[in-house]
């Protein structure tokens, strides 16, 4: 497992000359809910831009964008503040991650983020998380799906969405705060700071699966257990998702048909199935963290040929 910065394996956005995604974090080998922990904490929260006028564009753009579509809601999304390694003493022993979370919300992120002047919301570092301290970063997800005839779920976004409409995707969201009964870093009185962590780390992993249950209409039975692969930052608007590989034991057809009762279908139009040799001719028209994710999908599938 290693973080990385991956200018070789990056594709480009026609609009900044920009590469297409970074990775922030790869874990080939895959690892599992008791290898991957979570510190929440509001350490971990955005820090408002010291540039007054930049920090109002924030209630301006959210205001502009309620004025054109009244059903937004503003939900709490967990910040992305970075992640650590534990090497254990044992060589063979995997590496275990810890995610650093804060909170944040979908109006901030928008108006960070998705601000058409979210790179001045930029700090000038090398350290991804100093230099993202000013933007909301909310932490989405991803999931690469493998059918049991060997080929991976692919999903074209429908018109109506915020980001990327009309683009290829893998299924996914966001895990969320309110899942687990977080609505701010006060804790209730029954709970400690370490169980809270221990629930924020499990709705990593529960709610990929609810993402693809949701997504592609699949019962959650014939899922596998998520594997947590990494973190991919899209470069536009430096937005972060974590990727994780599952396998379904449905055949590519039966997913097809499952698919028309998706409970989020709606966001999407189309549902596709292919081998990985023809996902590689699809990627270019994927948003930046996608790709990404394609990309810690083929470190996976090289480090089990190896290995």
């Amino acid at each position: 497992m290693e973080t990385t910065k991956c200018p070789s394996e990056t594709g480009n956005h026609d609009d900044h000359d920009l590469p297409a995604f970074k990775l922030l974090l790869s874990c080939p080998s895959g690892l599992s809910p008791s290898e991957v922990s979570v510190v929440f904490d509001q350490t971990h929260d955005r820090i408002p831009h010291p540039d007054a006028g930049l920090e109002s564009s924030i209630a301006e753009i959210w205001s502009e964008r309620i004025q054109q579509n009244p059903s937004l809601f503003n939900g709490l999304k967990f910040r992305y503040g970075g992640h650590s390694l534990c090497r254990g003493l044992d060589p063979s022993q995997k590496t275990r991650v810890c995610l650093q979370l804060g909170l944040t919300d979908y109006r901030t992120f928008v108006g960070t983020n998705l601000n058409p002047l979210w790179e001045r919301f930029l700090v000038s570092s090398e350290d991804d998380w100093i230099r993202c301290r000013h933007t909301s970063n909310p932490l989405g997800n991803g999931a690469i799906v493998e059918t049991s005839d060997g080929e991976i779920v692919l999903l074209q976004r429908s018109n109506n969405v915020g980001e990327f409409p009309g683009h290829f995707v893998f299924p996914g969201g966001h895990p969320e705060p309110q899942e687990v009964g977080v609505i701010s870093h006060q804790i209730d009185g029954e709970l400690t700071r370490e169980m809270v962590n221990r629930m924020v780390s499990q709705e990593m992993f529960d709610s990929i699966t609810r993402e693809v249950v949701e997504e592609i209409g699949v019962p959650v039975s014939t899922l596998g257990n998520p594997i947590f692969i990494g973190i991919s930052q899209r470069v536009l608007n430096v937005r972060p998702t974590a990727f994780f590989f599952i396998k379904c034991s449905l055949r590519s057809v039966e997913i097809q048909r499952l698919y028309c009762n998706a409970q989020d279908g709606y966001e999407s139009t189309h549902l596709y199935t292919m081998p990985m040799s023809n996902l590689r001719n699809i990627t270019s028209k994927m948003p930046g963290c996608h790709q990404g994710g394609f990309a810690l999908y083929k470190l996976m599938i090289d480090d089990a040929k190896e290995n």
